[in-house]
């Protein structure tokens, strides 16, 4: 019954869009811009949605969705056209296109490439929805369960597994940004008493720290004084020819895309991993279990279809654990979490009770949002392909502009941007530094979640943990904390190099052993 429920509800969301003849212009239109904004290198899907977040004030919250998802959706596909036409990539996420989309366009094969891509994408986002849809209700119901020592739990683990994850170099830079957010979220008054705190005696702060202007902040002003500083120059783009699905090739490489989709939804429910990280493996497996690797790299049709099929699908993924407990699982994710929270949403374990059908809802807008993104690779890709030849010089600092008369917008405060400057240049030291932005940022989401419930609990407790070791969910989530913590330690790994050695010491004498009788 609740099946047959939801699919009406599909239906009536995907018609009420379709019918609006204004719903139907925002979704072509931000599935566009968002193509744009991947295919110009320097520019992000995770700047993209910032931008268009703070156009989407005044919109109501489905609307806002549609906005949101097709930029999203239409963004993490934009990459792949400067990587295969003049092997930059638009955005991190295709950067493993460029592997085998390049040398095809090369030989006069560019359209065929964005033919494979543009179907492997549109394919992959797809079934991302579907795991979004099937596994997003379980991982809800069981979250119900939850209390504020597991809802600490979960946002302290979020921040440390994020720092793990996209650390370059030293895993502490990560875990120090993470914590850096979540002292930054202590700013303002307190949920449960009301006791100003770090204000200075600004009642600018006393409601906190505004996400908005820091996410703009820390993903836009950094991507712009980059991109200015390093000059970046295009060389000219490939020629494309006529842009054909080959849907024989996608038939073939059905066991390629079912494997690359489980790996793009797997990575993408990991938080503050991204679609980066999805590409590049699932590329890497693709290669590894191909009848023919020494293909890969010279325009092997498996490696984009791999690469593009991952990044996609892992949008889904990365939606899984922003519904279902409140944690974006992609940079671009942590954009759409901030967006809904100022639509007053606050996604999370409580949300099938508090809006029922959002799951649906949004269900039905990544359909329309992928659809859209086909169409549009399809038939507009020739001319996407002309703005490639705008210089980074002529347009970054419209970007930078829209930033501010954003960041300005949310509540027409100049403090926002007393606060979006301040947090961007912040952010562009950390980054010269190796410091990655993404935890920081979600430092900043999770922190009132991770504040709130801890406190609510030692003060239901009377200033007793023993609560925290009494709860078997609990008890998971602090041995997965630990362990993430002890793995990185040098200690650690050297104590589980010499087990290793150990037990392939043992297997190799057993081995020769056994040769010897």
């Amino acid at each position: 019954m609740n099946f047959l429920n939801d699919l009406v509800i599909f239906g009536q969301t995907i018609f009420s869009l379709l019918s609006d003849p204004l719903t139907v212009v925002l979704l072509m239109g931000s599935s566009f811009l968002g193509i744009v904004f991947g295919a110009l290198p320097g520019l992000t899907a995770t700047l993209g949605v910032a931008l268009l977040t703070t156009l989407t004030y005044s919109m109501n919250l489905e609307t806002a969705l549609v906005s949101l998802i097709s930029m999203y959706v239409g963004a993490v596909y934009g990459g792949s056209y400067p990587s295969i036409l003049i092997n930059i990539p638009g955005t991190a996420a295709s950067a493993a296109t460029a592997m085998d989309g390049y040398p095809m366009a090369r030989r006069g094969e560019g359209g065929r490439a964005l033919g494979l891509t543009t179907t492997a994408s549109f394919i992959g986002t797809i079934i991302g929805m579907v795991a979004l849809v099937a596994f997003a209700p379980l991982i809800s119901d069981a979250a119900l369960q939850f209390t504020s020592y597991e809802f600490f739990l979960l946002a302290f683990f979020g921040i440390i597994i994020s720092g793990t994850l996209t650390s370059k170099d030293l895993v502490y830079k990560g875990w120090i940004a993470g914590l850096l957010g979540l002292a930054l979220a202590c700013i303002g008054r307190d949920r449960l008493q009301f006791f100003p705190r770090f204000t200075f005696d600004q009642s600018q702060l006393d409601g906190g720290i505004e996400v908005v202007p820091v996410l703009i902040g820390a993903f836009a002003l950094p991507q712009i004084i980059k991109t200015l500083r390093d000059r970046m120059t295009l060389g000219k783009p490939q020629e494309i020819k006529r842009m054909l699905p080959e849907f024989g090739a996608i038939v073939r490489n059905f066991k390629n895309i079912v494997r690359s989709s489980m790996i793009g939804i797997g990575i993408g429910a990991v938080p503050g991993v991204g679609e980066d990280i999805a590409g590049w493996v699932s590329y890497g497996t693709a290669k590894n279990s191909h009848a023919h690797p020494e293909n890969f790299g010279k325009g092997e049709p498996a490696g984009i279809i791999a690469s593009e099929t991952a990044n996609n699908a892992c949008i889904g993924g990365a939606l899984i654990p922003l519904v279902t407990l409140g944690i974006p699982g992609s940079p671009p994710a942590v954009m759409l979490l901030g967006a809904l929270m100022l639509h007053g949403l606050t996604p999370g374990p409580m949300i099938s009770i508090s809006n029922p059908n959002f799951l649906v809802q949004l269900t039905a807008i990544m359909v329309l949002a992928s659809l859209a993104m086909w169409l549009n690779g399809m038939f507009l890709a020739k001319h996407v392909v002309k703005v490639l030849r705008v210089p980074a010089s002529v347009f970054l600092p419209i970007v930078a502009v829209m930033s501010v008369i954003g960041s300005y917008a949310l509540g027409l405060s100049i403090f926002n941007l007393y606060l979006m400057v301040p947090v961007g240049i912040v952010a562009y030291l950390l980054g010269e530094m190796d410091y990655p932005i993404s935890p920081l940022v979600i430092g900043v989401i999770l922190g009132p979640m991770a504040d709130e419930n801890l406190r609510r609990a030692l003060l239901v407790s009377e200033g007793s943990v023993a609560g925290f070791f009494e709860r078997p969910v609990a008890v998971i989530l602090i041995v997965a904390i630990v362990l993430t913590v002890l793995s990185q330690l040098p200690a650690w790994q050297r104590a589980k190099g010499k087990v290793w050695a150990k037990l392939a010491r043992r297997k190799s004498e057993t081995i020769k052993a056994g040769e010897g009788k």
